[in-house]
């Protein structure tokens, strides 16, 4: 049984202007559904203030809730910040919680929305507007779920946010593959970063994920892994800069759920970044990423 976490409030117009697809969130849940794989959906509830506060900085936090947010952050982000925008901006950490909670219990589950990776303490970047997978770590180890997560980051630009977020704590390990190229210009140091070179296809990308991946779970032994599971890696994305095929990313997934499952590490995914103008192709890939950790890990 596929566990999934999603809330109609991911969703908001379709219409705003910008590369994000503010639908993508239903689309995904579309092509979910018409896999015809029998899955629970779970709807979280929003991540209380406190715990937001916990990793970013109060007065953002209440700027975000108050619909505040002043001009020159909100072109940070790449949206405005309205009611539904920052409802949204709630739910998210609050379904990337409760997929870490239902991994804990059945190995597997997947946020429909998150892998917002781009916000920093002070402010959101890069169409996040609030860490979810910091957010999510530090509360998952402060409540004694877990005591070590790994953030594992696939998304083709580096999770500039997590790292900082994170920076220091020995709890939480952040490992970033990301085309080396690519959004942001000035990267973090994450625990362990590596950079891809552009067009990098998927016998190469795979033979990095392996170097990479398996030391890190065989060194650090993670309670849980949070994965970034992007799909902007693929060649055809409209912000990418890689060059990975279907067959690349869903070798990819197998890999990360095959290394999970045979050491018995639960793991919960996120959304993270896909964008073109076939928005359906796009959600096909997402939904593709959480069938295929699905059918082996739940």
């Amino acid at each position: 049984m596929l566990h999934v976490v999603h809330h109609p409030g991911y969703v908001v117009h379709a219409d705003r202007p910008g590369t994000f697809a503010h639908d993508k969130y239903a689309l995904v849940m579309q092509a979910l559904h018409a896999s015809g794989t029998p899955m629970t959906v779970h709807a979280p509830e929003i991540m209380p203030p406190a715990w937001l506060e916990a990793v970013h900085d109060p007065a953002y936090v209440q700027e975000v809730l108050a619909c505040a947010v002043p001009p020159e952050k909100q072109r940070r982000i790449g949206f405005p910040i309205d009611p539904p925008i920052a409802r949204r901006s709630q739910l998210s950490p609050g379904g990337t919680w409760l997929a870490a909670k239902l991994a804990l219990r059945h190995g597997y589950a997947a946020n429909s929305a998150g892998g917002s990776h781009h916000a920093l303490a002070e402010s959101g970047a890069g169409y996040c507007v609030f860490n979810d997978l910091a957010v999510a770590a530090n509360r998952l180890i402060a409540e004694g779920d877990v005591a070590r997560i790994l953030i594992l980051d696939l998304d083709v630009h580096q999770g500039d946010g997590t790292a900082m977020l994170t920076a220091g704590r020995q709890d939480i390990f952040t490992l970033s593959l990301h085309a080396e190229k690519n959004f942001p210009t000035c990267k973090a140091r994450s625990s362990l970063d590596v950079a891809l070179p552009d067009q990098t296809g998927d016998a190469d990308y795979l033979e990095a994920l392996n170097s990479a991946l398996v030391p890190v779970l065989d060194d650090f032994a993670p309670d849980l892994i949070l994965l970034q599971g992007g799909v902007d890696a693929h060649a055809d994305d409209r912000l990418g800069r890689l060059a990975l095929t279907d067959e690349g990313l869903a070798a990819r997934d197998r890999f990360v759920a095959s290394q999970a499952w045979r050491r018995g590490i639960p793991l919960a995914s996120t959304l993270g970044g896909g964008y073109g103008a076939d928005r359906q192709a796009v959600a096909r890939r997402h939904a593709r990423t959480i069938l295929t950790l699905g059918a082996l890990i739940g």
